[in-house]
């Protein structure tokens, strides 16, 4: 069409995406000259049910087409045969009418696809006078494309379940009256009324009230969250108790719900490697078939004396036999049920070529702190000297790492406020990186950081690195505090390490995953505590942010293709360099969504470990499908030469190749994340 840059078919989600300067109007009415129906991409399904002629469309041309032919066939049978020939006819018009038009377009552009294929092969039938073979081979291939379609929409239903999670309405207060309004209507910074029982409508922070929040639909939690004032909500979760009032943050169409909805579609439109296989192989082994078939049909009555009409069957019978049906959706349906269970269970796996490449690796790399780690570490240890309070020690402590950025900063300040401490405020704050922080607190410089920092201002430390070694090894951050002349004392600092750390980092071995590997900023003593806590294979300790860069780059050349995974956008140079990047807790996080290749939403290390399984058994799946589409494929046309096999068994064989291999994929649907 004229204005069009670029048509793209979505497989996966059922769409055909189309840029440039083209009206919708245009382009549906297009559709509609083709038999299609179709209207502008969104996040919102069309609530009116389709008339029963639309709906099961295919379902009845298949079943019309097999009234006429059995018609016919009992006409024949019983002698009363002067329709017989007309009614199989009619039989072949209507049930192949939707394939002799795609073959007509792969014509056109001489693409010798599947519908190409089968039409010369019932054309070639009828011109011999084999009807009945004819009008069974479009009865069966009729059959197979209405079964596979059922089969499909069942794997594409992920998205439509996901589409009816929020609910189209909400209720809004806006001049002091509430009001229902549609979910379109709704703008930045509408107060938002959620009642007890309802679905939260739009993304937005709580500013009233609490409740407990079931967000299993977006995260794959299994248990409800506590929310309170300040909490972050999602479209589409449920409100389980208290009645809360929510200020919406985000337009419908950009919610956390949305970002997924069109992450999926974008996903299962996605080719894998195997898929592209599979599409450069069908295009090479068609056209072969076809000068095979061509070859099969003349040679023998040329050059052998053959009787034509038996070999021209035998041709055709060839070109039913080596139809890539199967073939060709083998590796598409298996992503796309693989990718819907994922996002069913809070796994955001971002296209085909993510899922193999999660199935194919060996070794992980994982950040500690936020990860491994609830990221929010808590002061533990406090020892002063040199006269010094404790009440003072923090004070000053707490006014330095007021500006810092640092995790362990944060620990600090809030202890400090916890203690209601008043601390005055630090001049001349500076960050030094990878060892600490300073500055000036009325009238005096403290230094505050790692044994690496007083080394440099060639302080003598020795009388307090016992105490240091023993904080590490109970796993805890060691931080000193001091001016140049003298110490002030240590301060240690532990971050707690999740409760499912441990079971995810077993159950990954389980998986098949054979090395583990902790990468963090702590130092050795601290890393090794909780690398031996967590139960992982090995650590890397007191990295850099460039760092972690050159051990994964080293980790890659050790082990072969690894995984990093990461709370976000932190890491996001590490899990850039590896070969899959994993972000975790990133429900409502637009930017670690975009960054990431895969993304887990809660923060939930448990569903790794169903993400290398659901990836193993999707390439286990697409293997098993490519070989047994070929094996029916190659033992048909094996049979076919010496005449063991017809044109009716041929199409049967096709038929049951494709819809096994549908079914086979959708077995992919049914993995268990708590297994």
């Amino acid at each position: 069409m004229p204005g069009t840059i670029k048509a793209t078919i979505n497989f996966g989600a059922s769409n055909l995406i189309v840029e440039g300067n083209v009206p919708h109007e245009k382009v549906m009415k297009e559709a509609e000259k083709e038999g299609v129906t179709a209207k502008p991409m969104g996040i919102k399904e069309d609530d009116e049910p389709k008339p029963f002629l639309k709906a099961h469309k295919d379902s009845i041309i298949t079943g019309l087409s097999t009234v006429l032919f059995l018609v016919g066939l009992t006409l024949g049978l019983t002698g009363f045969d002067t329709l017989e020939i007309s009614l199989y006819a009619l039989s072949i018009i209507i049930g192949g009418y939707k394939t002799a038009r795609s073959a007509i377009y792969g014509l056109k552009k001489l693409n010798f696809d599947m519908n190409v294929l089968m039409a010369i092969a019932v054309v070639g039938a009828v011109a011999i006078g084999e009807w009945i073979e004819g009008a069974l081979v479009v009865i069966f291939f009729s059959l197979s494309n209405t079964l596979s379609v059922y089969t499909l929409e069942k794997a594409r239903n992920s998205i439509k379940a996901l589409m009816g999670l929020a609910p189209r309405e909400a209720t809004i207060i806006r001049n002091g009256t509430e009001m229902s309004l549609a979910v379109e209507e709704i703008q930045v910074d509408d107060s938002m009324i959620v009642k007890p029982g309802e679905k939260i409508a739009m993304d937005g922070l709580i500013v009233k009230g609490s409740s407990s929040i079931n967000q299993a639909a977006i995260t794959g939690e299994s248990m409800p969250v506590d929310k309170e004032v300040g909490n972050e909500v999602y479209a589409g979760t449920i409100n389980q108790q208290g009645s809360i009032q929510v200020k919406v943050t985000k337009r419908v169409e950009d919610t956390t719900l949305a970002r997924i909805i069109h992450l999926v579609q974008e996903a299962q439109g996605q080719r894998a490697k195997s898929q592209e296989y599979i599409d450069k192989f069908a295009s090479i082994y068609t056209p072969v078939v076809i000068a095979l078939a061509v070859l099969l049909t003349i040679i023998p009555p040329l050059f052998f004396g053959g009787v034509w009409d038996d070999w021209i069957y035998r041709g055709l019978a060839l070109l039913i036999a080596a139809c890539p049906c199967a073939l060709v959706i083998s590796s598409p349906v298996s992503i796309i049920s693989a990718i819907g269970n994922a996002a069913k269970n809070g796994v955001l796996i971002k296209g085909g070529v993510f899922l193999e490449e999660a199935g194919a690796i060996k070794a992980i790399a994982f950040d500690k702190t936020g990860t491994l780690t609830v990221g929010r570490p808590e002061v533990t240890d406090i020892i002063t000297m040199n006269g010094i309070s404790e009440k003072e020690f923090l004070a000053i402590s707490a006014a330095i790492e007021k500006y810092s950025e640092h995790p362990l900063a944060a620990a600090i300040v809030r202890k400090a406020e916890r203690e209601r401490i008043d601390f005055p405020e630090a001049e001349d704050f500076s960050s030094i990186t990878g060892k600490g922080a300073k500055g000036m607190v009325e009238g005096l410089t403290y230094y505050i950081g790692n044994s690496r920092l007083f080394h440099e201002l060639n302080m003598d430390i020795k009388w307090i690195e016992k105490d240091i070694e023993r904080l590490q090894h109970e796993g805890k951050t060691a931080m000193i505090l001091g001016t140049k002349e003298k110490l002030i004392g240590v301060i240690a600092v532990a971050d707690e390490v999740r409760e499912l750390s441990k079971d995810a980092i077993t159950r990954l071995k389980e998986a098949g995953i054979e090395h583990t590997i902790m990468l963090t900023g702590d130092n050795q003593a601290t890393a090794q505590a909780i690398a031996q806590k967590i139960g992982v294979d090995d650590f890397r300790a007191e990295l850099l942010p460039e760092d972690k860069v050159k051990a994964v780059k080293e980790l890659q050349k050790k082990y072969g293709k690894i995984a990093m995974v990461g709370d976000g956008i932190n890491d996001a140079p590490a899990m850039a360099t590896s070969n899959l990047g994993i972000a975790m807790g990133v429900a409502g996080t637009d930017a670690a969504l975009e960054t990431a290749d895969i993304a887990l939403m809660a923060d939930d290390l448990t569903k790794l470990p169903f993400t290398v399984r659901l990836s193993r058994a999707t390439l286990r799946n697409i293997k098993q499908n490519i070989w047994f589409s070929n094996g029916i494929n190659f033992i048909t046309m094996i049979l076919i030469v010496p005449g063991f096999a017809s044109l009716l068994f041929v199409a049967l064989a096709d038929v049951l190749a494709a819809v096994l291999v549908v079914l086979n994929a959708m077995r992919l649907m049914r993995i268990n994340p708590l297994k």
